[in-house]
């Protein structure tokens, strides 16, 4: 049905589009999820504030590059999708949603993000690939229960050793960057599960054979001179990796986003209570 109503809006002018979808949103929904991804929004629907229980907001693949203050009234807000929009600057407003697990600001035009971001302290997973992006922002160092994080397709050349203070990562992307050298920094993250430096230009790899948690390292694509050396049972993807069959990049990617949605945090029972000060 979804698709339905889209392949129908798509031949509406996108100011009577955007009254459509919105139009249609006048109570709460019961699953306490709004989902406005692919409506064509220029203006997000103010009225969805007055939902104030709602868990997940999804506004992927509009045309937003601004949202007004009354998304601060979203207090229990655990999952926003701000990927596929023309966000310049991370609106301050979603700093102030302080139960967020779940922040997706892939593939928009941000080249920082601001230091209040750290007052997302229940911050789990973030998105924040395909955007512009010299270097990774010192703020996301400071996100201390952040387990995955993508920064893919961006333009970093390096990571800042601050990132070892994030103890709970347990997957980073960074394909499709400017790295030359496998971050150092990574070296000391002993947590780490899964790292993919796939499509990068690291012309050598250390040793990650006392990485103890990593499961898999993606580095195809990087003009390597040698296969990085890895714990018995660790799956390689890249050049002179083991005959074994290994896992397409692309496919391990989408594995692990799946697990992840799998483990999307459940609306709860009652509103949780207001943080001590995430």
């Amino acid at each position: 049905m979804g698709n339905t109503i889209r392949a129908i809006v798509a031949f509406i002018p996108a100011d009577r589009c955007q009254n459509y979808v919105a139009g249609d949103l006048r109570e709460m929904p019961l699953d306490k999820m709004v989902d406005l991804s692919g409506s064509q929004l220029r203006h997000f629907p103010v009225h969805v504030c007055s939902f104030r229980e709602l868990i997940k907001l999804y506004l992927s693949d509009n045309h937003l590059n601004s949202l007004p203050p009354e998304l601060g009234q979203l207090q229990n807000l655990q999952i926003l999708a701000l990927d596929f929009n023309n966000f310049k600057a991370l609106p301050q407003v979603v700093c102030t949603l302080k139960q967020l697990c779940i922040l997706y600001l892939g593939n928009n035009k941000l080249c920082d993000l601001p230091n209040e971001l750290s007052l997302l302290q229940n911050l789990r997973t973030l998105w924040i690939e395909a955007n512009c992006l010299t270097q990774l922002p010192d703020v996301v160092c400071e996100l201390s229960l952040l387990k995955t994080l993508h920064a893919g397709s961006n333009t970093l050349r390096r990571l800042p050793g601050q990132l070892q203070r994030l103890q709970e990562l347990r997957t980073i992307w960074l394909s499709d960057n400017l790295l030359t050298d496998f971050p150092p920094v990574l070296l000391h993250m002993p947590f780490l599960e899964v790292i993919d430096v796939d499509r990068n230009s690291i012309r050598y790899f250390p040793s990650l054979a006392h990485l103890s948690s990593l499961k898999l390292v993606i580095y195809d694509h990087n003009p390597c001179r040698n296969v990085p050396k890895v714990a018995k049972g660790v799956r390689r993807v890249g050049k002179w990796a083991e005959e074994t069959p290994e896992p397409d990049p692309r496919k391990a990617r989408r594995y692990a986003l799946v697990k992840q949605e799998s483990q999307e945090p459940q609306a709860p029972a009652s509103p949780p209570l207001p943080p001590t000060d995430s």
